[in-house]
Parts: structure tokens; sequence; C-alpha cells
């Protein structure tokens, strides 16, 4: 196989995904598979930021293929340069609309792990060979795992990943959630995302090695049904936690990646199922444009509209419009519509993109 829509399928899929849970009308109002698992454990949810970042190390085996093996001083300096671009989207989107000061501007985010993800995984899959990428990549989660056990332990407050972010960030640049802060998107965190990158990059490029969809689909569901299994074993001794992307969660969600493309193949490389496929492909030709618009606009909603209810309560853009779908549905089902309501309309930003051809890329 040298090319397959599969991918682009899961690409636009992950996106819209992104955008469902991301947008619900009320944070307070969420059915439980749209929220992250609050410490140990996983939702459907928790899949979603592995799949971007298991679909960008599938995107290097396409991008990245004719410089494998062919490290230079110029290579270096593209991926690096697209990597920062990235980063400084993400922490553009952290600081709009520009209200607030530096001193409280968080500096990690899903960008800037992805824009780290990419430099790393890109210098490591033009300079070593599959071996080398192997060993690579199981010694990143084995001294993870270490780390994470003779540092801290796996709590909340007292984690590694925690207590370097502190050290190097401070806690004003950091995540806050419920007067604690923690960034689920930590530095320490982002090395074992690289291998989540990796195994994205070895996937797309044995598939790109075999003679047809059929036999390609099925050697991989019988890898990530390995994968799957290994990382619930793991969680035996090392829970499944994405806040900490343990490298137990690697494994599994890695596995359930694989499994989930096996499955795209089917349906839309075998089975050719168009009404499927060709709307994630809309969202799957600009996902980081997609991806940034979804961001801004949502926070316009808040940062700039401004309006007073019939009873005088004064209220931003976002509140009102979930209190309009909320005159015919209750608060959760309110919730959800309002967040379905605006992956179709960003699906209708990007069908005209897709329409004419254009695409926005880094």
């Amino acid at each position: 196989m040298k090319r397959f829509l599969a991918l682009d399928a899961l690409r636009g899929f992950t996106v819209a995904a992104m955008i469902l849970v991301n947008t619900p009308g009320s944070w307070s109002h969420i059915y439980a598979p749209l929220q992250h698992a609050q410490w140990h454990g996983w939702t459907p949810t928790d899949f979603i930021f592995p799949f971007f970042l298991f679909i960008v190390g599938s995107a290097m085996a396409f991008s990245l293929a004719a410089d494998i093996g062919k490290p230079s001083p110029a290579l270096f300096v593209k991926i690096v340069k697209r990597g920062a671009l990235i980063f400084l989207i993400g922490l553009f989107l952290n600081a709009f609309p520009f209200q607030q000061d530096f001193a409280d501007l968080r500096i990690m985010g899903v960008l800037q792990r992805i824009g780290i993800v990419y430099i790393l995984a890109a210098l490591l899959v033009v300079s070593c060979n599959r071996l080398t990428l192997s060993i690579i990549a199981v010694l990143i989660l084995v001294a993870y795992w270490s780390l994470l056990l003779a540092l801290g332990g796996l709590g909340l407050e007292g984690n590694a990943v925690r207590q370097l972010d502190l050290w190097l960030l401070g806690e004003s640049h950091m995540w806050s959630a419920g007067g604690l802060a923690f960034d689920p998107e930590g530095l320490l965190s982002t090395l074992p995302a690289i291998v989540s990158a990796l195994v994205g990059f070895e996937v797309t490029r044995f598939l790109r090695s075999e003679s047809s969809f059929e036999a390609g689909m099925s050697k991989l569901f019988a890898a990530g049904s390995v994968a799957v299994v290994i990382g619930l074993l793991w969680d035996l001794w090392l829970p499944i936690n994405k806040s900490l992307w343990t490298p137990s969660y690697v494994v599994f969600s890695s596995g359930i990646a694989m499994l989930t493309l096996a499955a795209f193949i089917w349906v839309v490389d075998v089975k050719k199922i168009a009404w499927f496929s060709k709307p994630c492909e809309v969202f799957g030709l600009n996902p980081l444009f997609i991806y940034a618009l979804s961001w801004l606009w949502v926070v316009c909603y808040g940062a700039f509209i401004h309006l007073e209810t019939e009873s005088g309560v004064a209220v931003n853009g976002y509140d009102a419009l979930y209190n309009v779908f909320q005159l015919g549905l209750n608060p959760i089902n309110a919730s959800l519509a309002f967040a379905v309501v605006h992956v179709i309309l960003f699906w209708a930003i990007a069908r005209l993109l897709y329409q004419r051809n254009i695409v926005i890329k880094i």
C-alpha cells in the first residue's frame, strides 16, 4: 500500500472528536464518555490526544520518507522551525484574547506538546534505523516509569511531572484545576508522548510495505490487540493515566489507535463507504487550522460578546448561546447539542476549503 485514505479519514474523525469534547455548552453538564478520567483510568475522550500524536507520526512516514537515513543540518533546521511554529501557535491560543498578564500565561498545551513531539520524533526518525528507534522507544518508557516511581510516586500533588513544571515553569504558568497547579501537557510527560508518535510512524511505514489493504489490516488488528492486552496487564502495576501519560497508557492507547486505524482501513479503503469517509476526509484536510479556528471562535464568544438577559443578568456570548439550547432541552442534552452544532459548523468551514482544494500548511 503506497497511500491509503483511512489515515486522512482518521485524522478528520479525531479533529471532529476534539471539537466535540472541547466545546460543551457547559463544563458542568457533560456525559461521562465525553470527559477525561479524573486521574487513573480512561474514557473514550482520553484516546483523542494520543490519536493526534499517532497521526503526527504516521504523516512522517510520508513527509520524511525521502529523508530517512539522510540527516543534515538543513533538514534539522526545517524540522525545528516547523515544530517551533506549532508551539508558538499554541502559545498564541493560550494568550488570546490578550487580556491577561504574561505572568499568568500558561506555557504548555496541546499544540505545544505536538510541536515538541514533532521535533524530537522527526529528528529520531531521520537519524535512526528501525532497531535503534525501537530501542530508544523502550528506553524512554522504562526510564520514565522509573522516574515516576522514584521521584514522588503517582499521586496528583507529588509526582515528578508536576514538580519539574513547578521548578522550570512556575505555578502561574501551569494549568490549574480545583486550585491545584498541574499541567496535563507537562514537560516531563512529553517524553513518553514521543513514543506515541513513533508508534504511528512505524505502523504507517509497515503498512506502506504491505501488498494489499486486507493483509495490512489483518496484521495491524493483531498487533493492536496485543498492545491493548499488554497495556491492560501493565495497568496492574502502573496505572493507565492520561494526565501523567504513563507508559501503560502509551501502549494501551497505541493499541486502540491501531485497532481504530484497522477498522478505518476496512471501512474506507476496502469497503469504500463514502458516506462515512468523505465527511472525515473534509475535516482531515486542514486539521491544525480548523482546531485553532475552533479555539479562537469559542474564546471570542466569552471575550467580546456581552449581553443582558430579560431579568437584567449580564452574560457572555457563550452562556447566552447555551441558554438558547436549554429552551427545549435539559442541561446535559443542551450542552451536547451545543457541541454537536459546533462540530457541524466547523465541518462546513472545512468543506469550503476542501471544495476549493485549499490546504493551509505550516
